[in-house]
């Protein structure tokens, strides 16, 4: 039998083939008249700022404002001539011979329609139409100024124990660990500092941020030099969640578009790409061995990635949806010095022992929870073989979580209502040693390397030391110059 379309359904379907391909589907087109601070400047931002500005003028040319695009690098060649595209050096160096271009330096060519644009704006005079409110330069030499503490997103201490990294605006501020004074101002591109992360050895800092909308960026510097080493963007979103490799040699990071990268520490060339989360993906850490990354996303899971392979290698959490009431934000890997291996689950028999991790989550549903990351038994549907422990639930989201130096007690740090608490707790019996009250919510924290001290901080803007075992206040104070105050470092 024939089914009948109803009459308005088929001129409906008539008019909605007739439409033409929608607009996401069609090749943008190059504006008429080229804006330098819409259509250009974020092109360099993506492909040409990470080795080009100040903290890092390579070939001595900084491209992070008009007017130092004008200006000459190494190059005897002017970079830009305003009106004459064929005598701008820069034109030179991004157009491809052969399928290779000079720039961006150990990366794909930009695309003929960015070239084509970069022309037609020289071409058009090259003109800065940048507005007023975005002329501000913040660099090394004219770091950010405040009338109010910036909200801290992220802290860490260095292995030594000798430095505190303090998130802020456009920075990074090193302090001494004892919070009596400050060391360094580590400006760079990014806006948004939303991670910190010490490499093992301590002698460099990783960063990961970006500008919203715009960029991210993992930047990495040397600390005793104070100078920015590593600038890699990637993708047009802020970045989270940096981690090291036990080696030091790949950094692990989350990104807004639900997927795990890692980046080789030397190079910034992208080494993991893991893209089966479904929302942004907001911590990573590394396995001890290396070989893996585990990840957390607001997708309400946590997941395992190969890294050798770039392979999604399973679910840490359990699948059954609602199992967990909402997504993660943090996530810690155990310290351990034992050589405990975990088992082979009956179902892979060739696949080889791995050494025992633990990780510990937090995130919107408030309690905090002990996962171990390889599976050591078949799955089956309803499962949530690789939890550990449940610990004491908290009042709202839990927002960072941490690591005593020696794996025996864990933290959390907690967001509700405009106000929060941080609360040590024993990782195998789970009894509560500690809380901290706090004036405000809690989005970082950081332990200290001897084991007695940890390090709260959030939308205040104040970094407060306390007493582990005791919550006992040690120290407060405001990482930032207020006021136009002295930006002196000791």
């Amino acid at each position: 039998m024939t089914k009948v379309v109803p009459l308005a359904v088929a001129v409906f379907l008539l008019a909605a083939a007739a439409l033409p391909a929608r607009a996401a589907d069609e090749p943008k087109k190059e504006p008429d008249q080229v804006s330098y601070y819409r259509d250009i400047r974020p092109l360099f931002v993506v492909h040409c700022q990470g080795c080009h500005q100040p903290a890092k003028p390579q070939g001595g040319y900084v491209m992070t404002s008009h007017a130092d695009l004008l200006k000459k690098g190494d190059s005897a060649k002017p970079s830009v001539v305003a009106g004459k595209p064929e005598q701008s050096h820069l034109i030179e160096q991004i157009t491809p011979q052969g399928g290779k271009a000079a720039m961006p330096k150990g990366k794909p060519p930009l695309s003929a329609r960015d070239i084509n644009l970069i022309k037609k704006w020289i071409a058009q005079g090259a003109r800065d139409d940048t507005p007023a409110s975005a002329r501000a330069v913040i660099d090394m030499e004219h770091p950010p100024k405040y009338a109010l503490p910036p909200v801290i997103t992220a802290l860490a201490f260095s292995p030594d124990g000798k430095l505190l990294a303090v998130s802020g605006h456009h920075e990074t501020l090193i302090h001494n660990a004892d919070g009596s004074g400050l060391v360094a101002r580590l400006v760079g591109l990014s806006e948004r500092i939303q991670s910190l992360a010490f490499s093992p050895d301590g002698k460099l800092l990783a960063m990961a941020g970006g500008s919203p909308w715009r960029f991210g960026e993992v930047q990495v510097w040397d600390v005793a030099a104070k100078k920015l080493k590593l600038s890699a963007t990637s993708t047009f979103d802020t970045l989270y969640g940096v981690s090291w490799s036990p080696d030091g040699s790949k950094i692990a990071f989350g990104c807004a578009d639900n997927n795990v990268r890692a980046i080789d520490t030397a190079t910034g060339k992208q080494v993991v790409q893991m893209g089966t989360h479904t929302d942004w993906v907001l911590g990573t850490c590394f396995s001890r061995d290396g070989n893996y990354i585990v990840s957390v996303s607001r997708d309400r899971s946590m997941k395992l990635t190969e890294v050798a392979t770039e392979r999604f290698i399973d679910n840490i959490t359990s699948i059954t949806p609602g199992a967990l009431k909402g997504g993660l934000m943090a996530v810690a890997r155990r310290p351990r010095s034992d050589n405990r291996m975990q088992k082979v689950p009956p179902d892979t028999p060739k696949a080889k022992p791995k050494p025992y991790d633990e990780v510990l989550c937090g995130g919107s549903d408030g309690t905090p929870r002990l996962y171990m990351i390889h599976r050591e038994k078949k799955r089956v549907i309803g499962d949530d073989f690789n939890k550990v422990k449940d610990y004491e639930p908290m009042p709202g989201r839990i927002c960072a979580v941490a690591f005593s130096p020696d794996g025996s007690l864990g933290a959390a740090g907690s967001s509700l209502g405009g106000t929060g608490e941080v609360r040590v707790f024993g990782i195998d019996d789970g009894k509560r040693v500690a809380k901290f009250d706090s004036t405000g919510p809690v989005y970082a924290l950081a332990w200290h390397p001897d084991g007695k001290t940890v390090a709260v901080g959030g939308f205040d803007g104040t970094v407060r030391l306390y007493e582990a075992r005791t919550g006992k206040l040690v120290r407060q104070f405001v990482p930032v110059p207020l006021n136009g105050a002295s930006t002196a470092v000791k």
